[in-house]
């Protein structure tokens, strides 16, 4: 284990509620999760967890399937996409000399390829903290981050459950969700954990699914919804239900972007 990712380690834990003595930084992450205590995976999560999409998905899976859901090739492509979240996030652009110092959350990190698209945006005093629940996520994600250079935040990543979130209240001035609200199997409890640790003023921002049709109302259209994401493991928000959820929770300034089948959904916490 090298100095510098303990030393990492340590500003992390210093931001958990519940801090361990000895935390296992044995894989080069901060291991919160033990084998029994994670919840049994739905078909979505499983395929997330697996050891096969890790190698794909920054090159492949995430190009492809997000880009096509945006609408590309008029939809925004990946580094655009990071660069709104940069921007709506209130974070600085790669190349900028003055980058603010600020500690970001990536929640449900996957491979860490938002979380380096967001340490791009934060000055060397920051830090940039990417959760998930996957090993095999994360071990790519340690092996694909190099030293952060350049005046970038440094990076360092976290095994733990993406919606009981383990950090302290108001650890946070920027918390980002790409693709992954859709598989939680309650995505409001994680929107309420998100919302808690972070601070007063500080910014929100969630790229998750889009039902570009109205589903009846009444007792059909919840049973439709039901077996729907049982099946799958995935849920698909309607256009009010994000923006309703964050207004909900005291947001303001929440705005929307939408796309066929995806939304991106930023507020600031009052």
């Amino acid at each position: 284990m090298s100095t510098s990712v303990r030393t990492l380690a340590e500003r992390v834990v210093g931001l958990l509620a519940d801090p361990p003595d000895d935390p296992d930084l044995s894989a080069g992450y901060v291991n919160l999760l033990g084998p029994a205590t994670e919840p049994p995976p739905s078909l979505a999560q499983s395929a997330m967890r697996s050891a096969f999409l890790p190698q794909i998905y920054e090159k492949v899976w995430r190009p492809a399937g997000f880009n096509l859901m945006k609408g590309w090739p008029i939809g925004p492509d990946t580094a655009a996409e990071h660069a709104m979240a940069r921007d709506w996030l209130g974070l600085g652009q790669p190349g900028e000399t003055e980058r603010p110092a600020l500690n970001v959350l990536d929640v449900a990190c996957g491979p860490g390829n938002v979380t380096r698209a967001l340490a791009a945006g934060v000055g060397a005093d920051g830090l940039v903290v990417g959760l998930d629940a996957s090993a095999t996520m994360l071990g790519r994600a340690v092996s694909d981050t190099p030293a952060a250079g350049s005046g970038e935040a440094p990076v360092c990543y976290v095994r733990g459950n993406a919606v009981d979130l383990p950090f302290r209240d108001a650890a946070f001035d920027a918390v980002c969700c790409f693709g992954a609200l859709y598989l939680f199997d309650d995505p409001w409890r994680a929107v309420d954990g998100m919302t808690r640790v972070l601070r007063p003023g500080g910014r929100l921002i969630i790229l998750t699914s889009r039902r570009p049709f109205t589903v009846p109302a009444g007792p059909l259209g919840r049973e439709v919804r039901r077996r729907a994401g049982d099946l799958t493991g995935i849920t698909v928000f309607g256009d009010s239900q994000v923006t309703g959820a964050l207004t909900e929770r005291g947001f303001t300034g929440v705005r929307r972007r939408r796309y066929p089948l995806m939304q991106l959904v930023a507020g600031q916490r009052s």
